[in-house]
Order: structure tokens, then C-alpha cells, then sequence
């Protein structure tokens, strides 16, 4: 993923809400979101070429997703694919800090990453560019390629409409891709400092990324945990910026959320 927007304990009838876009070179081998054959308690999409995923959640509620960091330090082309991280602890729907507790002794095997893993009821944080794993505090949160609600002008435009949202209560899931499908670019005074220079920082600013014919925004994906307990997961998938199919499933979570 490349921009991440949740709400945690925010919405009267939704404890936990979800939008993400995932951002990637589209000669990237993908299947859409389904559930896994492998592991069958797992709907998400899947990268045919690592094996891992970007976003998931099991029928127990147990939900990953992970976003890549961009800073100047060297890439390394031979670190495991961060994809793994998602996949691993949705397989295993451990508790989410035993698994990132874990996960410290290890994470510096890989390129920059952030990776939220949690259940309807708590969630926790964790990059190997921000120190120890932490829970996430009730409220809207956001994150893109810094860490988490660091004030990206896609993360604070993407909170803002999420906001929005939960204060009106009209929720939806096409409210929510309407946030994810913003692809207007930054001012150049508010855009990130990377490295990758003021035209690809420009570029790579937009909620939705419209790219170039190598790299864009090619999935949105919409989660809904309702009180009840009953998931809605959408995922819209895209080609060169137009949208080519999506995805719907419902279900129920087979431990019902506490109230």
C-alpha cells in the first residue's frame, strides 16, 4: 500500500473502517482480492511474484497491511519482500504484539517498512525506521511512505475526508473510494523531501497516482468492520488509472466484535 486510512473507534456502528490505495509498477504479477486457496480464512489480493500480500483480513477479523518507507538510504535488492509481513501474521492470526515482538528481531533484514496489524478491537504499529511496536490510539489515522500520520498532504487530505465521513455518518464504501480517487497533486511548497526529486515527488503526491505508463495506483480497497460483527470488503482494480473491475464480499467474523 502506499496511502492507508482507518478509523479506529470512531464511527457509532463501524469500530473499525479502512481505505488504502496500493501504488506498483504494473508489469507486477497480481491477483485480485479473493480468498486464498492456500489459506482459506484469508481474503486479500496477492503478489504473484513474492507471494506475499499488501492488505488482508481473515474471517476472525485479524487484518495487515503494510506500506513501504522512502528515505535515502540504499535500497537493497536483496531484502525479503515486505509483502511477507502481511501474509505471515494473516496465516497465523497470532495476537498482533506477540507477532510484532517478534517481528523486531528480524526486521532489519528488510528495506524500509511500516506494518499495522491488528483485530476489530486493537491495532499496533510498527516500522523499522520508528523504533519499538506501539498500539494505536482511537481516532482517524493515515499513513503513506514516512511513518504513521506523519503530515503528508495525501495523508492529512485523506483523514480530513474520512473525518468527514464518520462526523455526518453517511459512510459508504463509494464514499470511500471517492477519497481513495483524489488525483489532484500537491503544491509544490507542501510536497515530501525524498530524494527521488520535485517531479516524481510531484507525481507521487496525489491520494491516487495516475503515474506514468510504468507505475500508478493499480487497487482501492474499502473494509468495513460494523458492531455486529458482519465485514464488507471492496476492492476496485485499476489499469493505466481507469478502473477494470471490483471486487465485493461480505461476511461474518466467526468471534463476533465486543462491544
Amino acid at each position: 500500500m502506499c496511502l492507508i486510512l482507518f478509523a479506529k473507534d470512531v464511527h457509532p456502528e463501524y469500530p473499525l473502517l479502512f481505505a488504502g490505495n496500493r501504488d506498483e509498477f504494473y508489469d507486477r504479477p497480481t491477483a485480485p482480492a479473493a480468498f486464498w486457496d492456500d489459506a482459506p480464512h484469508v481474503l486479500g489480493g496477492r503478489d504473484l511474484k513474492a507471494g506475499g500480500t499488501w492488505l488482508g483480513i481473515t474471517r476472525t477479523g485479524h487484518w495487515a497491511t503494510v506500506t513501504n518507507v522512502r528515505d535515502e538510504r540504499p535500497h537493497r535488492d536483496d531484502a525479503p519482500s515486505r509483502g511477507r509481513l502481511v501474509a505471515d501474521y494473516l496465516r497465523e492470526e497470532p495476537a498482533p504484539e506477540a507477532y510484532l515482538d517478534g517481528l523486531e528481531t528480524e526486521a532489519g533484514q528488510y528495506n524500509g517498512f511500516n506494518v499495522l496489524v491488528g483485530t476489530p478491537e486493537k491495532t499496533f504499529y510498527y516500522s523499522n525506521r520508528d523504533g519499538s511496536p506501539r498500539p494505536v490510539r482511537a481516532g482517524i489515522h493515515g499513513m503513506s511512505n514516512a511513518q504513521l500520520d506523519d503530515p503528508w498532504p495525501k495523508v492529512e487530505r485523506g483523514t480530513s475526508g474520512v473525518d468527514a465521513l464518520c462526523e455526518d455518518k453517511a459512510l459508504s464504501v463509494d464514499a470511500l473510494f471517492d477519497i481513495l480517487d483524489d488525483r489532484q497533486p500537491a503544491p509544490d511548497g507542501q510536497l515530501p523531501q525524498t530524494g527521488v526529486g520535485r517531479e516524481t515527488e510531484r507525481m507521487l503526491s496525489p491520494p491516487f497516482i495516475d503515474g506514468d505508463e510504468a507505475y500508478g495506483t493499480r487497487a482501492s480497497t474499502v473494509f468495513l468492520v460494523h458492531r455486529s460483527g458482519r465485514v464488507t470488503f471492496a476492492e476496485r482494480s485499476f489499469d493505466g488509472g481507469t478502473a477494470t473491475e471490483t471486487r465485493a464480499f461480505s461476511f461474518n467474523l466467526t468471534s463476533p466484535v465486543a462491544s
